[in-house]
């Protein structure tokens, strides 16, 4: 018989090995990425306070309305503009970037270089 792979839990093994060593603070907080097959999120998270510090998801009104589907690489760039203007906001302008276990390929690294683009470092 044919054992079927569990490609979440196996994505969630790589993300608990990743979160041993990439923690946020309150001067470099954690960009984290959450991916659906339809929408898109990201927080910034300073884990010593255990505090969200900003977030953004492709649900938002000001991403629903430039794109036509919230399931692709051109929502997720938009999602990555929007966290970092949120974070610019609050003063915040380098960040240590959690991929959250998935492959830093496609809407994830659309992601990441959208927020680039809009100032954060990474």
């Amino acid at each position: 018989m044919f054992k079927k792979i569990d490609k979440n839990a196996n994505r969630i093994a790589r993300h608990k090995r990743v979160r041993r060593k990439v923690t946020g603070t309150p001067e470099r907080p954690r960009l984290s990425v959450f991916r659906s097959s339809k929408n898109i999120y990201a927080q910034i998270i300073d884990d010593v306070n255990r505090v969200t510090l900003v977030a953004a998801s492709s649900l938002e009104d000001a991403i629903k309305g430039d794109v036509s589907y919230t399931g692709n690489k051109e929502a997720a760039r938009k999602v990555g503009e929007l966290v970092a203007k949120k974070a610019a906001e609050k003063g915040i302008t380098e960040v240590v970037f959690d991929r959250g276990g998935y492959i830093y390929h496609g809407r994830v690294l659309e992601l990441a270089e959208g927020a680039r683009e809009a100032g954060l470092k990474f």
